[in-house]
């Protein structure tokens, strides 16, 4: 956090806004490329990041509802961190979807546009929330990668060894700080990963659509295979646990990440077959 006289800046709120702003300035160069108004493109973003944020906050709040019981006006707190990217994407999809389909634009264009932001957004977010130190907390382990909190990083509670769980309030076993695993940097460079990605994709000869649904693929991989297997987060459904490694399997974002893996490489098929045909 940066304190400038009364006013505070939290690094989760400042990255993801610096990360809109970049994504947004390279998303209108790229709308223009491809022959249309990037003035009315604005609108969409704009909207886009409204519907983005209540929707990534709303489902955060319903996966992790426990966090917030105690508490439920923390729940609106969105600057101390807590988005779900799936939220949020779908927040998101319905304002671009339809101003682009208002402005005579095939939606593939707005949403193949917003790609690099979402992936800066992705890096941001994670950067913040190793800032935030609770947020995205890795499960404990003993591999040498593992990390232990230090005792002045006070955004770190700790990890209550009776429950699994953050050490929040009442814990009646030992409060231990690690190691480990910093899924928050496994997190952001995924993002960076998906940026130069997107880029890639941007640069080829393909019909709009074919960078967002590389998108939703390799995103859905990489989250599912690098960053939620570590993550200390609830297992909805446990078919392999490794409390020594620090691995669990699966989270609710590795279960909605299933169909989303199936939908992608079924609509790549389907638009690599009318290129094809055409």
């Amino acid at each position: 956090m940066i304190q400038i006289g009364p006013l505070e800046i939290r690094w989760y709120g400042f990255l993801i806004t610096l990360a809109i702003f970049i994504g947004y300035l390279m998303a209108r160069r790229y709308v223009a490329a491809k022959g249309y108004d990037p003035d009315q493109f604005e609108e969409a973003v704009f909207w886009a990041v409204v519907f983005g944020v209540i929707g990534a906050r709303i489902v955060y709040v319903l996966t992790s509802w426990s966090d917030f019981a105690a508490n439920p006006v923390s729940a609106l707190y969105i600057w101390q961190g807590g988005l779900s990217f799936h939220g949020g994407i779908l927040g998101g999809l319905i304002p671009m979807v339809y101003f682009a389909r208002k402005n005579g634009v095939p939606p593939y264009v707005y949403l193949d546009a917003a790609l690099p932001g979402v992936a800066l957004g992705i890096v941001g977010g994670r950067i913040g929330n190793l800032m935030n130190g609770s947020d995205t907390v890795g499960r404990l382990t003993d591999l040498p990668i593992g990390y232990t909190w230090p005792e002045w990083a006070k955004g770190f509670p700790g990890i209550c060894t009776s429950t699994g769980q953050l050490a929040w309030g009442f814990c009646s076993g030992e409060v231990v700080r690690g190691p480990v695993h910093l899924t928050q940097i496994y997190g952001a460079l995924i993002g960076v990963v998906l940026f130069v990605l997107a880029l890639y994709w941007w640069r080829q000869n393909r019909p709009p659509g074919w960078a967002f649904w590389n998108f939703v693929l390799w995103y859905s991989l990489l989250r599912s295979l690098i960053e939620e297997p570590f993550r200390l987060n609830p297992l909805w459904w446990p078919v392999y646990v490794n409390d020594k490694l620090g691995i669990g399997f699966f989270t609710a974002t590795q279960l909605v990440s299933i169909p989303l893996i199936l939908l992608s490489l079924y609509m790549l098929w389907r638009m690599r077959r009318e290129e094809a045909a055409s």
